[in-house]
């Protein structure tokens, strides 16, 4: 994929370049949720967008989160292998989307880039639902991966 303006065509010091996901993976979803249409409509609509179903897998993070604090444990796992399911669904489509952009499975993926934030949205929600579920090597795999793409979202 073309660098967007202002960005350099590579890195200096001779890691991979950056990639930027293509806006039209990203912004219909975007601008369906941000006109309040349901989440599940929006990642049926769009399945091939990380976005919403990033928004699904934070909204069952969510109420993980808050079984837990309530002492609900099958509810919170539940919820959790629910927040698992969506996380690993929009981590595949971002993934998929990445390898088309030219991303050889590592290097810079800026949070930045609009786009490129449902992608990373569903691996930190797949981080915590797999912390969720007990799964610690995962988790550590994840965060890697996470600050392999974008070193600020630490």
């Amino acid at each position: 994929m073309s660098t967007p303006p202002g960005r350099p065509a590579h890195d200096l010091l001779g890691g991979p370049a950056p990639t930027y996901l293509p806006a039209e993976l990203h912004e219909p979803a975007e601008g369906e949720l941000g006109r309040g249409r349901p989440v599940a409509s929006v990642a049926a609509a769009h399945p091939a967008s990380s976005l919403a179903w990033a928004v699904l897998a934070e909204g069952e993070l969510a109420a993980a989160d808050e079984a837990r604090a309530a002492g609900r444990d099958e509810e919170r796992l539940a919820h959790a292998v629910a927040a698992y399911a969506y996380a690993r669904t929009g981590y595949h489509r971002g993934l998929d989307a990445l390898r088309r952009s030219g991303w050889k499975g590592r290097g810079p993926v800026p949070w930045e880039h609009a786009p490129n934030r449902g992608y990373l949205r569903s691996v930190r929600a797949l981080a915590g639902a797999a912390e969720h579920v007990g799964e610690a090597e995962e988790v550590a795999r994840l965060r890697d991966l996470l600050l392999d793409g974008d070193p600020s979202l630490a």
